[in-house]
């Protein structure tokens, strides 16, 4: 016998000394291991944090990611209403979808064993199919680890000590690096376009705008919105408030980046020529629009576009309704107005200025010689105040005053100001008002917190040295018993009381009386549409409710040739981007109704 045929028969009983030491493998699944605290294991999701964004199947490399929808899982703003499933036959475990994850939602957990005969079996929703893996959560991502950009690029504006001596623009504008930076931000998840009243493509410009291309960013931003520079300098910006990276950081800043886009082309020639708008040839249809608003400017814009002779009817001397005279001109230059109104004059739309409907042009005749008449009149009367002697000189509208003060005239508000009110259109009056180098108090009856304003403009008007004054129901306005003018405001401080967990409510306190000696009061509690000029006929049968029209989806009244948007509609929310909606809806319906 040869030595290889010896060792060969030996060699098999070198395994017993084995037999006594520890196993690698285990005897699953009647014993388990335990995996180290950083082990990448199959996931799991916090159903009710996730957002549905999709940013982790974007990212995947190995397309083991599926947005799909769940029965006890409904969509709303800010939330697609999908959630992700796994496909563990494709999942490498990498755990990029966990970086990613703009919410923190997203885990890999300690679970690796996995024995099932059905292949569908490893398709797993997380959070649903494993609800108790949270307890055993491995791989997470914060905000230090993620690969998301949290941080906003700051927005440059001018000191608030300064800039309140004149009605130079406060916001200052993203250079083109800053915007840049901030664009690459956009995770793309489209939240913001369902957000917004106007379903702007958000990702799609912010993405151009990141790759450089801002020709094509403002393209995309004119589809369906004619008056971007405006929104980019005052829009309400909703879009923000549902990105997916303000769950944990900061939104992306979407209504600067809109900003930047517009303000690369800052004449009307280089806008045509970036746009290249096309301009159908006529077909013979006529459309009169009352009031040049955003709702009204939109419809003409885009109905000039389609091949329609379009007339918008303007009472006053200039276009833009409120974004003209409701805000003032250290957020909206008027040059700024100008560039767009020039625009959409120079592809067709006319507009007849100081022709006030009912006075100088009856709405017989606009209806009569029209195949289609556009409202949008806005909401232009404001509320009384309704407290006593509020009919005193030196008591004025914060919609009074602002446009006083956009139209070049002047009002004197004296030394000492009050405003009364919490929403934007108060701060607007009280930081005009500090322009004149009035000392201002704004009195609201609820918490600063649940102010209607933007937070922007709070602290804005704080940072200008205007005092708020919160829990605060004004009771009279104190008038000189020789002249009848202003000399002060009394008002009760208030107590915050909830009732059956609902938003709390502000109750006087008895005894609280504090007066404010101020010269002028300045009231901003809202406004109301007026329809004097409208002829009692139509009224009926536009059924108007509240001061307000009622329209359907294509903002069509119940007088089949006219339609009717902005802030006079019912449903509407008063701000521009919604009515600017209306404007572009309108145009369908007047389509719908005109091109069979």
């Amino acid at each position: 016998m040869s030595f290889i045929d010896l060792k060969g028969m030996l060699q098999p009983l070198g395994a017993v000394k084995q037999l006594f030491k520890k196993p690698h493998t285990i005897q699953y699944p009647y014993e388990t291991n335990k995996a180290s605290d950083n082990y990448r294991g199959l996931h799991f999701n916090d159903l009710d944090q996730c957002i549905g964004c999709g940013n982790c199947s974007t990212i995947c490399q190995n397309d083991a990611i599926d947005m799909i929808s769940l029965d006890n899982i409904d969509g709303k703003k800010g939330d697609s209403g999908l959630r992700p499933r796994i496909d563990n036959g494709r999942c490498c475990w990498c755990a990029l979808c966990v970086d990613v994850c703009p919410t923190g939602s997203l885990n890999l957990t300690k679970d690796y064993i996995f024995v099932t005969d059905n292949p569908n079996d490893f398709l797993l929703t997380p959070g649903l199919d494993n609800p108790d893996a949270k307890d055993r959560l491995s791989y997470t991502c914060d905000m230090n680890t993620s690969l998301s950009l949290y941080d906003r690029v700051p927005m440059r504006e001018l000191d608030g000590k300064e800039r309140v001596k004149s009605f130079a623009e406060v916001v200052l504008g993203y250079s083109e690096e800053e915007a840049r930076a901030e664009a690459d931000r956009c995770i793309s998840c489209g939240l913001c376009t369902e957000a917004c009243p106007e379903n702007m493509h958000i990702p799609e410009y912010i993405n151009a705008i990141a790759r450089g291309n801002d020709d094509d960013a403002l393209r995309i931003i004119y589809d369906n919105n004619p008056l971007p520079e405006m929104c980019g300098k005052v829009c309400t910006r909703v879009c923000e408030d549902v990105c997916a990276l303000q769950v944990r950081g900061e939104a992306v800043a979407i209504r600067w980046l809109k900003r930047y886009a517009t303000e690369t082309a800052p004449t009307v020639e280089m806008i045509k020529e970036i746009v290249d708008p096309k301009i159908e040839e006529p077909n013979g249809f006529s459309v009169g629009i009352v009031g040049a608003g955003p709702a009204g400017l939109t419809a003409a814009y885009y109905l000039a576009l389609k091949g329609y002779d379009v007339t918008i009817y303007e009472a006053q001397a200039h276009a833009g309704g409120m974004i003209m005279y409701g805000i003032p001109k250290y957020r909206f230059p008027l040059e700024s107005i100008d560039k767009q109104i020039q625009y959409m004059e120079s592809i067709g739309v006319k507009i007849k200025y100081n022709t006030k409907v009912g006075k100088d042009i009856t709405f017989d005749e606009i209806y009569t010689n029209n195949d289609a008449v556009f409202v949008g009149i806005g909401l232009q009367n404001p509320w009384n105040i309704g407290i006593k002697n509020e009919d005193s000189p030196g008591v004025i509208s914060a919609i009074e005053y602002l446009k006083i003060i956009n139209s070049d005239e002047t009002y004197d508000v004296g030394k000492k100001v009050a405003v009364i009110g919490g929403g934007n259109v108060a701060i607007d009056g009280a930081r005009v008002s500090a322009r004149f180098g009035a000392d201002v108090t704004i009195l609201y009856r609820r918490r600063v917190e649940d102010m209607p304003a933007d937070w922007e403009e709070i602290e804005g008007a704080e940072h200008e040295g205007i005092n708020i004054v919160p829990q605060a129901i004004p009771t009279r306005i104190i008038k000189d018993e020789k002249t009848g003018k202003v000399i002060g405001i009394e008002y009760l401080k208030a107590k915050m009381v909830a009732e059956d967990g609902g938003r709390p409510r502000p109750v006087a306190i008895e005894g609280s009386e504090t007066i404010y000696e101020c010269d002028t009061v300045i009231g901003a509690i809202g406004q109301q549409a007026d329809f004097d000029w409208l002829p009692e006929n139509y009224k009926e049968d536009l059924i108007i409710e509240r001061g307000k029209i009622q329209v359907n989806d294509l903002r069509q009244t119940g007088v089949t040739k006219i339609f009717a948007g902005g802030d006079s509609v019912k449903y509407g929310n008063s701000d521009a981007i919604s009515a600017i909606a209306d404007g572009f809806n309108a145009v369908k319906g007047i389509d719908k109704l005109l091109l069979k």
